[in-house]
């Protein structure tokens, strides 16, 4: 993000945010899931089909 040149800080706190959202919070492993990552643990968790 920092080579990149913002006409605006909303761009760079939607930019800021996609990423946090999208790929780091999706990607980082969480005490709470077994040190899994969210994507990880889903994967392994077996299919509730209603």
């Amino acid at each position: 993000m920092d080579r990149q040149r913002w006409c605006a800080r909303i761009e760079l706190a939607d930019a800021i945010f996609d990423y946090q959202e999208i790929w780091h919070n999706r990607q980082r492993r969480h005490s709470a899931l077994g040190m899994l990552s969210p994507v990880q643990f889903e994967a392994q968790a077996p299919s509730t089909a209603a």
